[in-house]
Order: C-alpha cells, then sequence, then structure tokens
C-alpha cells in the first residue's frame, strides 16, 4: 500500500513538473524563441548579478567597481540590467552587446565609442569565490573548535564527516607522499582539496549562493595550477634542479644539443597545464550535461505537449542521474587535484629524501656496530 502511494506521489509530481515546464514554454514562446546556447553560456560563464532561479529578467545586483575615465566609480549592477545605459557623473556605462569586442564586459561610452575601464566589480565568480572561503573557514573553524574543547572525544555527525575527510586526505595522500615533509606542504594542499569540493558543491546547487560555475572557469584553476607550480618549483632541492638542466642521461642528449633539458623545462609547464584543463573540462562538461538535458523540456515542449511531457520524464530522471554523479565527480575531482599536486611537489624532494633515508640507515648501522 505504501509503495503504490508512493508511485501515485512521483506520478503526481512529474504530471506537475511537465505541466509547468508547459506552461513556462508556452509563456516563452509568446515572448521570443528559446535559445539554448545563450542559455547555456549565461549560466556556465562570469556575470555582474546572480541569476533568479526560473527567472531570467531579474537578478540579483552585485556591486560594480571601476576606475573610468574620470575616476573611481561604485554602482548597483541593476542600472545595467538587459542592456541598459547608466549614466555615472560623466561618465556612461553599459554591458557591451553581441557584435562588441568586449562581449559581456563592462564598458565605458566615449564619443560614441566603448572604452574598457580597469574594472574591479565583484562579480557572480568573485562572489562566489568569497562565499566558498567563508564556508570554509567556518566548518574547518568548528571543527578545530570542537578539538580544543573536547581534546580526546570524536566528534560525530557533520563534523565527523568533515574529520573522516580531513583524514582521508591527509593520512591517505599527504602523509604517504611526502613523509617529513608532510607537515610543511598540508596546510596548502589541504586547502586545495576543500577550495575546491566546496566550490564543485556550490556550483551544482541551483539556487544562491550556488549555482556559480567556478571550477568550469579556466581562469580559476589556472590560478590553483600555478599556486601548485610556485609550491613545486620555488621550495624544490638542489637535486631536483639538477635534474631539470643536467639530467643524468647519456651525454650526446645534454651536448651539444640540448635536448633533455629543454623536455624538462617544458615538462615544469606541462604538469600545471595539466592539472588546469582536466579539474576546467571535467566540471564544464557535467554543467553543459545537466543544463542541455533541462532545455530538452522546453525544445520538445515547443513541438508538442505529448512530447513535452515525455521529455520532462526522462530529461528529469537523466538530469538527477547526472548531477548524483556530479556530486561524486566532485570529490574525485577534489582528490586528484590534491594528489597530483602531492605528487609534483614529492617529485621536487625526491632525492634529499633518499640522502636522508641513506643518512638514517648508515646512522643506525653504526649505532648497531657499536653495540655489537
Amino acid at each position: 500500500m505504501i509503495s503504490r502511494f508512493k508511485h501515485i506521489i512521483l506520478l503526481m509530481l512529474l504530471a506537475v513538473v511537465s505541466v509547468g515546464a508547459s506552461a513556462a514554454q508556452a509563456k516563452e514562446s509568446e515572448e521570443s524563441t528559446i535559445n539554448a546556447k545563450e542559455i547555456i553560456f549565461e549560466h556556465l560563464l562570469d556575470g555582474y548579478g546572480w541569476e533568479v532561479p526560473f527567472d531570467h529578467h531579474h537578478r540579483i545586483p552585485l556591486p560594480v567597481i571601476c576606475y573610468a575615465s574620470d575616476g573611481l566609480h561604485c554602482f548597483s549592477s541593476s542600472h545595467l540590467d538587459h542592456g541598459a545605459v547608466y549614466q555615472d557623473g560623466d561618465c556612461t556605462f553599459t554591458i557591451a552587446g553581441e557584435d562588441s569586442k568586449y562581449k559581456g564586459k563592462l564598458v565605458e561610452i566615449v564619443n560614441g565609442e566603448e572604452l574598457r575601464p580597469w574594472d574591479f566589480s565583484i562579480t557572480k565568480n568573485v562572489c562566489a569565490v568569497f562565499i566558498t572561503v567563508l564556508v570554509i573557514l567556518g566548518l574547518l573553524l568548528w571543527l578545530a573548535s570542537f578539538h580544543r574543547k573536547h581534546p580526546y572525544k570524536a566528534p560525530r555527525k557533520g563534523l565527523g564527516a568533515i574529520e573522516v575527510v580531513v583524514t582521508f586526505v591527509y593520512d591517505g595522500v599527504v602523509k604517504p607522499i611526502l613523509g617529513p615533509l608532510a607537515r610543511k606542504f598540508a596546510p596548502y594542499l589541504m586547502t586545495v582539496f576543500f577550495f575546491i569540493l566546496v566550490m564543485n558543491l556550490l556550483g551544482l546547487i541551483v539556487i544562491f549562493p550556488g549555482g556559480a560555475n567556478l571550477t568550469g572557469n579556466i581562469a580559476v584553476t589556472l590560478v590553483l595550477s600555478i599556486c601548485t607550480f610556485v609550491a613545486t618549483n620555488f621550495f624544490a632541492n638542489k637535486h631536483y634542479w639538477k635534474e631539470i638542466f643536467w639530467p643524468e642521461v647519456p651525454m650526446w642528449l645534454k651536448v651539444p644539443i640540448p635536448i633533455m633539458p629543454v623536455i624538462e623545462i617544458f615538462g615544469m609547464f606541462t604538469k600545471p597545464a595539466a592539472l588546469t584543463v582536466r579539474l576546467f573540462a571535467n566540471m564544464m562538461g557535467g554543467h553543459i550535461i545537466v543544463i542541455s538535458l533541462t532545455l530538452l523540456i522546453f525544445i520538445f515542449s515547443a513541438i508538442s505537449p505529448v512530447a513535452g511531457g515525455a521529455a520532462t520524464v526522462v530529461s528529469l530522471l537523466f538530469s538527477i542521474f547526472m548531477l548524483l554523479i556530479d556530486v561524486l565527480v566532485s570529490f574525485i575531482q577534489a582528490y586528484v587535484f590534491t594528489m597530483l599536486s602531492t605528487l609534483f611537489i614529492g617529485l621536487a624532494h625526491e632525492h634529499e629524501h633518499e640522502e636522508e633515508q641513506d643518512k638514517d640507515k648508515s646512522l643506525g648501522k653504526k649505532i648497531v656496530d657499536t653495540l655489537v
């Protein structure tokens, strides 16, 4: 009986969603034809406002901060909605249109020409980064506060789950790879893991403060990769640099044509490039698939109500499935990025570890010989 009741509720829910989708499509058709490409990129790209769910005509305004021809300006992005032109003092601002080389960016109109001011605006992605930082600080400071108050007690529920993740990453990735250097680089690596994880999970939430496609923005993943590049190369030991510029290979591969040094130097930059593209492509692809499946509802509803209803059921099921997959992918991508960063840092100290182990072994041998 309960099983049948659940099935009835599910069918009613699907029917309501189908009717709502058809009604929304009818309303949209009266105004304009759906532009799938525009909707997809509107959700994926950065913007000067935060989209309101199920309403493409209104946005949550964010502060626009720029340095134009006559100085610093600060105003709400609501003045620029739908291509509006805003006069602030002696300067005129707008968002560049489709035909402009500054498409989607803030521009200043001077004598009929579009000029790009110095733009320091709190855009959707910038605001999402601030929110991510606050969430991470809140969660980890909460965990640290618990351990200060209860040093011999294990946290439970939500805090317990956070501690499990911390322990899993540190004891399963950072410590086994870096060994004695784990405590030195753990703050950076743990920060990277939680930063990517929280960004990924917030990006899957439809409503504010979620919905920003941070890890699907190549600029964000590039900055993270540059941080790993700096941590790897600026703290590397002399043996690492020796292997870069004078590797242990036959002499003819180094002189007179430095084939291997060139390859090694090139490899220094391909590692962060691989980190950048891997994270960006995986997260961007997941968002595109979910949005495309949702748009199928409206596309098929324009053909016929029956096709729209069938598309609603299929798209809803596949969208839920893809969102669950994306939750798993969010953890995997954060883990992979952290693991590869740890490996790159570990490789930059590999010979140093081997020398320390040799010294420890020789010291142990001397002590044993002395005792014997």
